[in-house]
């Protein structure tokens, strides 16, 4: 069972939409100023609109919550795509060059997440990309 790609790639899946879910609670809760510090921070991401050309005028909150949905739909694609091939049994060619796929997009989340967020994500794209490590591993035991 561990030494099958196919459980891994299961594996993958189930974190990646984990991922998704987890990530898409931010949308949920809104932040809570601990003191007047925060209180102004706050205030300034959610009011403050910068004047970027065109006519586009973001705030900070704006732009977090854009990038924040890129987040979650990258993880939302990902885990779809996976298990519908998985699903439909789709050939070791296929499987093989969307583990690659994969090992790059989510090995580069990983790393930017490392040096930029906080723990839960690093702990969750660090799982995504240790799964596809070892589908990528054990894929080329069983071919």
């Amino acid at each position: 069972m561990l030494k099958k790609h196919t459980f891994w790639l299961k594996v993958t899946v189930f974190f990646q939409l984990f991922t998704a879910s987890a990530h898409s609670l931010s949308f949920i809760n809104k932040p809570v100023a601990q003191n007047e510090t925060e209180k102004q921070l706050i205030d300034l991401m959610n009011d403050y609109k910068m004047e970027m050309g065109a006519g586009f005028t973001p705030s900070m909150h704006d732009l977090f919550t854009g990038v924040s949905a890129g987040f979650t739909l990258l993880f939302i694609l990902g885990g779809l795509i996976n298990w519908f091939l998985l699903k439909v049994k789709a050939d070791n060619n296929i499987l093989n060059g969307i583990i690659n796929i994969n090992l790059l997009v989510y090995g580069i989340c990983f790393i930017v997440n490392f040096f930029f967020t906080f723990i839960p994500p690093i702990i969750c794209t660090g799982l995504i990309f240790l799964s596809l490590i070892l589908a990528r591993l054990t894929f080329s035991k069983t071919n």
